[in-house]
């Protein structure tokens, strides 16, 4: 499903058009590409039980809603990817479904601004669901497991930071390198989620089915900056809503690009 950017209407009758803009979907844009030999890739240093130091960490975001038909099966996928050592899967519900029957209940604003972010530094002229964007570089169907896979692989090798997250009271302290990126700054991401939700809909186009959601983002702020020189930060509850959540993921994202220059993971109960 699609919104044109600009537009508070969408045409529910698009799947004429949904073959041309799969095929769109499936590729980086022409920037992207023309980049991909220096592009910066998600670092990191998990603290899961399951990954182990060193193991180079994707970022996966999926941008998905209750009110779409088309969701679930790429939500499954995003399942199957949260299981990966080697994948930070963060499942983002936007809302601009909301108004075709169903309201999502984990869709944040938020969450909208960030996919129409993407949109427009990836050239795209709409937004739509549902869509995976791998590294905040390229993008695709969430459904499109061969083409997730494959950009996964592709993105996985090149440059990046190598955050280190320890435990400390009341949170965790995050550590990032200094580095040169192109001359490029990033903002300091936290995003606090749930491992799994499951619930009922009954009503939209999905009226009468359980949908299942892994890594649900409930909280994403913007805690600091980096600039190419080392940066120490605590992160507390009172900077992001960490009560209650299984894990936090923590973002450092260019500000001119939107690429990820470096992530890293933690978790926050036992067993994440």
């Amino acid at each position: 499903m699609m919104e044109m950017l600009g537009s508070p209407a969408c045409d529910l009758s698009v799947k004429s058009e949904c073959a041309y803009h799969r095929s769109m979907a499936r590729t980086a844009s022409p920037k992207w590409r023309s980049l991909l030999p220096a592009l910066l890739v998600a670092l990191v240093l998990s603290l899961s039980p399951h990954a182990k130091a060193g193991d180079k960490l994707t970022v996966v975001e999926l941008y998905t809603s209750q009110g779409c038909s088309s969701c679930p099966p790429a939500d499954a996928y995003l399942g199957v990817l949260a299981k990966r050592p080697d994948i930070i899967a963060l499942s983002l519900h936007v809302d601009y479904w909301d108004y075709i029957g169903w309201q999502d209940p984990y869709a944040l604003p938020g969450n909208t601004e960030r996919q129409r972010a993407y949109a427009r530094n990836l050239g795209m002229g709409y937004v739509y669901t549902p869509q995976m964007v791998i590294q905040g570089m390229a993008h695709t169907t969430g459904s499109d497991r061969g083409t997730v896979d494959r950009l996964i692989r592709d993105l996985r090798g090149a440059k990046r930071l190598d955050l280190t997250l320890t435990r400390a009271d009341g949170g965790f302290k995050v550590d990032i390198p200094g580095g040169t990126f192109e001359n490029e700054t990033g903002r300091i991401l936290i995003a606090a989620y749930d491992a799994k939700h499951e619930n009922d809909v009954s009503r939209g186009e999905n009226s009468g089915r359980t949908l299942a959601h892994h890594n649900v983002v409930r909280d994403l702020v913007e805690v600091g900056s980096w600039d190419g020189k080392p940066v120490s930060l605590t992160v507390t509850d009172k900077m992001v809503e960490m009560g209650g959540r299984n894990g936090c993921a923590v973002l450092v994202q260019s500000v001119d690009s939107g690429r990820i220059l470096g992530a890293a993971k933690i978790g926050l109960t036992p067993g994440t």
